[in-house]
C-alpha cells in the first residue's frame, strides 16, 4: 500500500484532497495529516510516506521549508505540491525541489488522481529497479562466495586460524563493498558459512554437540555485518580448537581416521607434509606407519583413490574428460592423461569407450 501525507493549515483543505483522491484505487492510504511544515516533516520520519502533498503557504515553516528538508533528508519521497496562489517563484521552489507537479486551488479532481497515478507508476518502476538491483548484488555476491568457501574448507583442514579468520574478514568486507545487506541476505550468509562449518567438523570426526546439531544465530548476530563477522568467526574459532585438541592430545595416531580424511580429500592438495601436520606428527612417522598399515605410502594412497573416481565418473557421459580431471585434482589435463594411463594401460577416452 503506497502512504500518503496530507499538508495544509486549513482542515478543509485536507479534507477536499482526501475526497477527491481515489485513494483505494490508486492501492494507496492516506496516513497521516499535518498543519504546518514542522510537523509534516516529523510525520514524514515517523509514518514514512511514499508521497507528501502540500500547500505552500502555511504558518511556521512554510512549503518552501518543507521541500527543502523533505528533499535533503528523504529524497525518494514524490512530492505534489498544492496552492491558492499562482505564484511563479512558488513554482520554482516546485521544481527546484523536483516536486512532481504544482497544482492550483481550487483542485481539479481529474488532475489530482492523474499526478497520484504518475506517482505510483514512478514508485513501482523504481520498485522494480531496486529489487534488479538487489538479485543482481545478491547473484554477483553469493557467486564469489564460492571461492571464499574454498578457501576456508582448505584453511580448516589445514587446521590454519589465521587463514579463516582471514577468509571471514575478506567476505564481510565484500559484502560491505556492494552496500549495506539487508538482514534477511546478512543471514543467509551466516548460514551458508555455519552450514559449511557443520560439513567440515563432521568430516573431520568432530561430534560436538554444536557440530551436530548447528549453530543457532541470535538476532544480535544479524544486527550488522561487523556483528555477523565476529559470530561465525567465533564458530569456526570454537570448532577448530576442538578438533586441534581432539587430534593433538591422543594416545595414538588412529591411521583409520587418517584413511578416511585422505578418502573424503583425496581431490585436493593432500602432501604427506601437511597430512602429518594435520594429525601432528612427524612425517617420517607418518610415511612408517601408514605404509605398515596399508602396504602403500601416502602418495600412491591418493592416486589410487583418485583414478578410481575417475573411473567412476568417466561412465556419465554428460561429464567432459576436462571435468573429470579437475573433479579428481588435476588442473592439467595433459598430466591426468598420463596418471590415468599409467595407472589403467589405457587413456580415459579409451575407458569411456568400454564402460
Amino acid at each position: 500500500m503506497i502512504r500518503v501525507l496530507i499538508v495544509d493549515d486549513e482542515p478543509w483543505n485536507r479534507d477536499i484532497v482526501k475526497t477527491f483522491g481515489t485513494w483505494e484505487k490508486l492501492g494507496m492510504s492516506v496516513v497521516g495529516e499535518a498543519e504546518d511544515g514542522d510537523e509534516a516533516f516529523r510525520l514524514t520520519g515517523e509514518l514514512t510516506p511514499h508521497i507528501v502533498i502540500t500547500d505552500m503557504r502555511m504558518p511556521g515553516a512554510d512549503g518552501v521549508e518543507l521541500l527543502q528538508a523533505l528533499n535533503q533528508h528523504f529524497p525518494d519521497v514524490k512530492i505534489i505540491v498544492v496552492s491558492g496562489y499562482d505564484d511563479f517563484a512558488y513554482a520554482k521552489h516546485a521544481i527546484r525541489y523536483k516536486a512532481v507537479d504544482y497544482l492550483l486551488k481550487p483542485i481539479n479532481p481529474t488532475e489530482l488522481n492523474a499526478v497520484l497515478l504518475k506517482c505510483k507508476n514512478d514508485l513501482e518502476t523504481r520498485a522494480a529497479e531496486q529489487q534488479q538491483e538487489k538479485a543482481e548484488l545478491d547473484y554477483e555476491f553469493f557467486h564469489k562466495l564460492t571461492r571464499y568457501k574454498q578457501l576456508l574448507r582448505l584453511y580448516f583442514n589445514e587446521l590454519n586460524q589465521d587463514g579463516v579468520n582471514m577468509t571471514c574478514r575478506q567476505v564481510m568486507q565484500e559484502l560491505e563493498r556492494l552496500g549495506v545487506p539487508s538482514q534477511p541476505m546478512l543471514g543467509r550468509l551466516v548460514q551458508e558459512l555455519l552450514s559449511l562449518l557443520k560439513e567440515l567438523a563432521l568430516d573431520n570426526g568432530l561430534d560436538t554437540p554444536t557440530a551436530k546439531a548447528g549453530f543457532p544465530v541470535s538476532q544480535d548476530a544479524l544486527s550488522s555485518v561487523e556483528h555477523a563477522l565476529e559470530f561465525v568467526s567465533a564458530c569456526y574459532s570454537q570448532e577448530l580448537d576442538q578438533l586441534i585438541r581432539q587430534r593433538k592430545y591422543k594416545n595414538k595416531l588412529n591411521l583409520e581416521e587418517v584413511r578416511r580424511y585422505m578418502d573424503r580429500h583425496f581431490a585436493e592438495s593432500i602432501t604427506l607434509e601437511q597430512l602429518a601436520k594435520n594429525f601432528f606428527v612427524s612425517k617420517e612417522y607418518m610415511s612408517k606407519v601408514f605404509k605398515q598399515e596399508y602396504g602403500q605410502n601416502v602418495t600412491d594412497y591418493i592416486v589410487e583413490r583418485r583414478m578410481e573416481k575417475a573411473r567412476e565418473w568417466l561412465a556419465d557421459k554428460q561429464l567432459s574428460i576436462k571435468a573429470v580431471a579437475e573433479m579428481t585434482g588435476y588442473e592439467d589435463v595433459s598430466y591426468f592423461y598420463r596418471v590415468f594411463k599409467k595407472h589403467f594401460g589405457m587413456a580415459p577416452g579409451e575407458m569411456r569407450k568400454e564402460v
